[in-house]
């Protein structure tokens, strides 16, 4: 099977396993080290159909899951029960459930500060972290909530309100989100994907008009080439299934997040460390300033390490070839770390 190829849901084994929320959802392939993959938002398993073939043909086990509160894992009705420490507990459980003491944690978007801090609360488990599209940023600092507003008052364009303090209210996002599950995902697919993001003259589809809606702002007419209409269906099957309540507690925690990870405040990550971006995606030009510290919050970071010119966010998905020969090379490394580079 050739890297780029990508699994159907019936060509991996599927296993429910017990975590701290009651169940999660993991689709596997191959044999060896384990390798946790972890996806983000809006997204499932499905987001790493890329990957598990190549992963598992290059000798490892590579397990996808679906995240509390997607597909089909647990999704506690208490907003509380989405904090990092929580998520980092799941991912302890779904590794010792699948008979295995350690792995490397490799997540994107949001599943990147998931898979840093479940490396910085279990180093005994997690033995190396990748990180795609978000960069490592410590725990600390300004509150989240205040940084995010204001990124309205003095980033945004105008008085539009930033789209994570617009996910903030129960119910709000979700109104707008359910009613079209299928066209909310195609637009902000395409809003963030290199080939098909507006024009960066024109209203940033991330932030929200007084008044306004997300889906006002995404692209409705054209999906990138790196997404079928049968995977756009896969994904939205899964949340016309489950809303999006459980998906959107993740933002709904962040300041609680930083009460309480305060005692990690400026940890750094000291486990063997990759990260890779894409050089169109907002995520890697707003945060920025955490890419240029990485030298010192990531010191085993990986010289592979790098934005992907002209990728979008979605970077697994639709630069699979080379995300997949990084991984590859950088999981080698970890086991053989004196071969040549």
């Amino acid at each position: 099977m050739p890297p780029t190829a990508a699994v159907q849901p019936s060509d991996v084994t599927h296993r429910m396993v017990p975590t701290p929320a009651g169940r999660a959802h993991v689709a596997e392939l191959g044999a060896g080290p384990l390798v946790l993959l972890l996806h983000g938002f809006p997204e499932s398993w499905y987001s790493w159909r890329r990957q598990l073939p190549a992963l598992a043909a290059a000798g490892y086990r590579a397990a996808a899951v679906d995240v509390r509160g997607y597909g089909r894992s647990s999704r506690p009705t208490d907003i509380a029960a989405y904090g990092l420490r929580s998520l980092a507990e799941d991912n302890v459980a779904v590794v010792r459930a699948l008979g295995e003491e350690s792995a490397v944690v490799v997540g994107h978007d949001w599943g990147s500060p998931i898979a840093a801090h479940s490396a910085l609360l279990h180093p005994e488990v997690f033995r190396a972290v990748g990180l795609l599209s978000v960069p490592y940023s410590p725990p600390g600092g300004p509150r989240p909530g205040d940084v995010f507003a204001r990124m309205r008052e003095d980033g945004g364009p105008g008085s539009d309100e930033f789209y994570v303090s617009y996910f903030q209210q129960p119910g709000r996002a979700e109104s707008e989100i359910e009613p079209d599950v299928r066209g909310w995902l195609a637009g902000i697919y395409a809003a963030l994907s290199a080939e098909t993001m507006p024009p960066p003259d024109g209203p940033h589809p991330l932030f929200v008009r007084e008044g306004g809606t997300i889906r006002e702002r995404l692209p409705h007419d054209r999906l990138p080439s790196w997404l079928t209409e049968a995977e756009l269906d896969y994904y939205a099957g899964e949340f016309e299934r489950t809303g999006f309540g459980g998906a959107l507690a993740r933002y709904r925690n962040m300041d609680r997040d930083w009460e309480d990870l305060a005692d990690l405040n400026g940890a750094v990550l000291s486990q063997p460390s990759l990260f890779l971006g894409g050089s169109l995606d907002s995520s890697t030009t707003w945060m920025g300033p955490a890419i240029e510290a990485h030298a010192h919050t990531l010191p085993g970071l990986h010289p592979a390490s790098r934005l992907l010119d002209g990728c979008g966010h979605w970077i697994q998905q639709e630069r699979p070839e080379e995300v997949n020969e990084t991984l590859i090379r950088w999981l080698g490394d970890l086991d053989h770390p004196t071969r040549p580079r």
